[in-house]
């Protein structure tokens, strides 16, 4: 106990007249005491406590927001953030919010697709990690400690400076948070050498809705199980990770070969579609696909990109793609060798720019956004395609983003973690819309256009269920209810397409360790009430 009667007061002044969530001075000053008696009195929770008085509180709350569908004046805004400096101010939030009736959100780096970690409709207050990065590396053991806050880009910048023969399996983006990324799923251009971010934690530190703080031991199997890959902010506040790095070659290979129709861009793609998940593990080619100026003034054609990272020097990359894939046409003034970090600018689209710059945490691109996901399990067809070609020409298109699986992925277990598309998957599509306008007319506009593109798609991508990437949020597939308990039949609606049958035992898990069902969200594991409550 033991805390100061100035922090208390520091806290009431701060908070008292914005908590709306309840009338009773004596609730406001017992919930402040809460704080204060639950935290680590050597870094006083009341220094890290921001509302909408505070100068700092609106910097705070839209430092780390990217997509810009959820920045708008009418978007709810948190009661309070909480920016913890040690896990037990993330402690005595939970605990004292579970008491009080707070609803949390839980924000690593804000690149939640729907803006989940920091947009509620019902009144909330943010937990934002962003302060919580340190990163521990240890090349002796080939593992490094990493902290909920900090980004994919300062991860692999901080292994870089002790080793360039070691990275990591994460995202391309480098602003990501690591603590929704890695716990949903978390994948890049290592995932068909080394599989997905969630496949190489080997600890994790977590605080569950009673306020304890947890590891690997003592959370158990089937938590840790379910927190790599079924989404920590179901199960409490993962504030950090042990992980495995990957050892990389002194020398990579990288090359973008882009084609129009007009220059063969169909028969390249569908070769691509045949060979992009069987060629050899430690190749990794992308397929971009969307709609440039053609060689008439006002006409539209396609162009993929085939974006591309190997895991060697040129000369063996010529060697197997000669074997593998020669109707891609690559030769060596395409290619670009470098070490594996510059290799990580090259796919953020940074060559050139100092390595420092993945030290930055502000979003490169901030936009209104909307995307959606898909798995593709047989070559879609040349009929197919031309139906796509046609809509990725239309006014107010986007993109679609095309990953090839194989490899490692094919060879880890469905099961093994919370995230199934495995074997048999060819590859994930990504379709993604972007705009610059504000309005929700201009909006409904391009978002309309991803759930045309997506309605279209159904008969070339799987099928029962019609799975879905969940780190590509998309409420469009369904939602729980923020008050009261979702059934299992409403959340099994999004929750079989994210993770197929690990969606039971996501379930059973969240059962156990938050029954009350405190860590909730719009697409949240939801808790099964006892049979004598339904």
């Amino acid at each position: 106990m033991g805390a100061s009667t100035s922090a208390i007061l520091l806290l009431f002044a701060n908070l008292v007249v914005f908590i709306s969530w309840a009338t009773s001075s004596s609730i406001h000053e017992n919930f402040l005491q809460c704080l204060s008696f639950n935290s680590n009195h050597t870094t006083p929770i009341s220094n890290v406590l921001y509302t909408p008085k505070n100068l700092s509180y609106s910097a705070i709350l839209e430092s780390s927001i990217e997509n810009l569908r959820f920045s708008s004046s009418a978007t709810p805004k948190p009661l309070l953030i909480l920016t913890p400096l040690h896990f037990s101010h993330i402690q005595a939030t939970v605990v004292c919010s579970k008491k009080y009736g707070m609803h949390v959100r839980v924000r690593s780096g804000g690149h939640d697709y729907e803006g989940l970690s920091y947009v509620s409709e019902i009144p909330f207050i943010i937990i934002d990690l962003s302060v919580l990065r340190s990163i521990n590396i240890s090349i002796e053991d080939g593992s490094a400690w990493v902290e909920a806050g900090a980004t994919v880009g300062e991860v692999y910048y901080r292994i870089a400076q002790k080793s360039r023969t070691y990275g990591f399996p994460a995202g391309s983006c480098p602003t990501v948070g690591v603590g929704g990324h890695f716990s949903g799923g978390g994948f890049g251009t290592l995932m068909r050498k080394y599989g997905l971010a969630a496949d190489n934690i080997v600890d994790a530190y977590i605080v569950v809705s009673d306020g304890r703080v947890l590891n690997r031991e003592s959370m158990g199997e089937d938590l840790f199980w379910a927190i790599r890959g079924g989404g920590g902010a179901s199960f409490g506040v993962i504030f950090s990770w042990k992980i495995k790095l990957a050892p990389v070659p002194p020398i990579v290979t990288v090359f973008t070969i882009s084609r129009t129709l007009e220059q063969g861009a169909l028969k390249v793609f569908l070769k691509w579609q045949q060979v992009g998940s069987t060629l050899h593990e430690d190749i990794f080619i992308e397929a971009i696909l969307g709609a440039v100026s053609g060689s008439q003034e006002g006409e539209r054609t396609i162009q993929v990109s085939f974006k591309t990272l190997f895991l060697g020097n040129t000369s063996e990359l010529l060697s197997l793609m000669k074997k593998s894939f020669p109707d891609l046409g690559l030769e060596a003034k395409d290619c670009l060798e470098m070490s594996w970090i510059e290799s990580v600018l090259y796919y953020a689209d940074l060559s050139g720019v100092p390595e420092n710059v993945l030290l930055n945490r502000i979003p490169q691109f901030k936009n209104y956004f909307k995307a959606k996901s898909d798995y593709v399990q047989e070559p879609i067809s040349e009929i197919g395609l031309q139906g796509i070609w046609k809509m990725l020409c239309q006014d107010g298109a986007g993109i679609m983003i095309l990953s090839p699986y194989g490899g490692r992925m094919d060879k880890i277990s469905e099961t093994e973690v919370p995230f199934p598309h495995r074997k048999g998957n060819l590859y994930k599509i990504q379709y993604l819309v972007s705009w610059d306008e504000e309005g929700e007319r201009v909006s409904k506009k391009y978002i309309n256009w991803t759930r045309k593109l997506y309605a279209y798609m159904a008969p070339y991508v799987s099928k029962l269920p019609r799975a879905a990437y969940f780190n590509y949020r998309d409420l469009d597939l369904g939602t729980n209810k923020l008050k009261g308990n979702t059934s299992y039949a409403q959340a099994s609606i999004w929750g079989l397409k994210y993770f197929g049958f690990n969606f039971d035992r996501l379930v059973y898990v969240k059962t156990k360790v938050d029954p009350s069902n405190f860590f909730r969200n719009e697409q949240s594991i939801p808790a099964l009430s006892p049979w004598w409550k339904n």
